[in-house]
């Protein structure tokens, strides 16, 4: 039996996007409340009843996230242009290593707007 596990995580971070037009919105230093779902998939331990404890999602998610709040995401390495997408991606890397079962990164810049990074 397979699953699809959800664990959702928020912080407050402020950006400006280096690579769009100096008139463009998003050109200026500005903040989001971003929140971001970690989907993990895999086979359910039957013995168990669950894929695996959410707490250890949390045990891999957690620390990529305090490195994120309250911050400028233009300062963190790998971050100079804090897209949404790149910021999927740069979770996808930070987070893999510790959840080999993450299947999807998604990241909201508000409540309509968000991108969905699967991984490469």
């Amino acid at each position: 039996m397979k699953a699809e596990l959800v664990r959702t995580f928020r912080f407050n971070a402020a950006h400006s996007l280096t690579n769009v037009p100096t008139d463009h919105k998003c050109a200026s230093l500005h903040g989001h409340s971003f929140r971001v779902d970690v989907h993990v998939i895999g086979e359910v331990d039957l013995q168990a009843g669950w894929l695996m404890d959410f707490a250890q999602i949390n045990k891999a998610v957690q620390p990529a996230i305090d490195r994120l709040d309250h911050c400028l995401l233009n300062e963190v390495q790998g971050l100079s242009n804090p897209t949404s997408e790149l910021l999927a991606s740069w979770l996808w890397e930070q987070i893999r290593p510790q959840l080999p079962q993450l299947s999807a990164i998604v990241v909201y810049e508000s409540e309509s707007a968000k991108c969905i990074y699967r991984g490469t």
